[in-house]
């Protein structure tokens, strides 16, 4: 299931950049803006993007092999850093360098009706793909707020294409903006202005969204999974006490070890069965746990 959400809103933001980005190109060659060039490399990269995820999330998707035990569902989070990366250098950086260039070297603007008029165009196409994004991400996501779901999510996919729409979004308000300067004052410098602050945004977003897939790459602690599992095995009569428990994000699929003192008068037998049981449960309650580790000891 989240695999096929992500899917989804990876096309919808493919084919709403794709357009986007053919449109901001014709309309650059035609008006000469500065910020509608560096919305067009934009749209460009971010298509670049998610024909990466595509590929990571195809990648992940591959069975377990002896040398793989635990499969590749992370690898996913090395794909979603590489478009972390490049919409910091090719989108971000590039325009901050376009934006410079242009503000040193003034080029008049010409057709501005034209690119306005496809600036509005292609805020509804974005605003289409942020609206699947939100689509694709409202189970996962619940009574969160966005920002929380951002910090906790283990869909690296959604959280780059989201992160992506966002930008996008505030990247073509900024153009409208100084675009619109610039006619109604005839200074060019606003469109150069425009073009260095959208690289600026990109700039962030990239380094917000690296840092998030950073921490996921590294091994992230599925937090509410873990409070949850504890809360359940410390409910248990045969339980003494938990000693230590993690619940590892492995991509759409969770790792959880266990480490707990079990009641001392317990055979083995009892207490394989108990911990069966409970590990029976712990999936059964959580779809996304697929390993559990359960170790019996006294001290941590």
């Amino acid at each position: 299931m989240a695999h096929s959400n992500s899917t989804k809103a990876v096309l919808y933001a493919f084919s709403a950049n794709l357009g986007i980005a053919l449109a901001k190109t014709g309309a650059a060659v035609w008006t000469g803006s500065g910020s509608m060039l560096a919305e067009a490399i934009h749209s460009y990269a971010d298509c670049g993007n998610q024909v990466l995820l595509l590929i990571g999330m195809r990648r992940s998707a591959r069975n377990a092999t002896r040398k793989h035990p635990m499969g590749y569902e992370r690898e996913s989070y090395i794909w979603s850093m590489m478009v972390a990366f490049i919409l910091f250098s090719v989108g971000g950086v590039f325009a901050v360098h376009e934006g410079w260039e242009r503000y040193l070297h003034p080029h008049a603007i010409e057709n501005a009706n034209i690119a306005l008029l496809v600036l509005l165009i292609a805020v509804c196409m974005e605003a289409f793909s942020l609206k699947g994004a939100f689509s694709a991400m409202a189970e996962e996501k619940g009574v969160r707020s966005l920002w929380q779901w951002f910090k906790e999510t283990h869909s690296s996919e959604l959280m780059v294409v989201t992160g992506e729409d966002i930008a996008a979004l505030l990247g073509l308000v900024i153009a409208l903006v100084t675009l619109g300067l610039a006619v109604l004052t005839g200074n060019t410098a606003f469109d150069a202005l425009g073009s260095m602050l959208i690289g600026l945004l990109l700039i962030a977003v990239a380094i917000v969204v690296g840092s998030e897939v950073h921490s996921l790459l590294i091994g992230e602690s599925a937090e509410d999974i873990r409070v949850n599992v504890q809360a359940y095995l410390e409910a248990q009569p045969c339980v003494l006490r938990v000693l230590n428990l993690w619940a590892i994000n492995h991509g759409n699929s969770v790792m959880v070890a266990i480490k707990a003192e079990l009641k001392p008068d317990m055979t083995v037998l009892n207490a394989v069965n108990e911990i069966n049981a409970m590990e029976r449960q712990i999936k059964q309650t959580h779809s996304r746990v697929k390993w559990i580790f359960f170790e019996i000891d006294n001290e941590d």
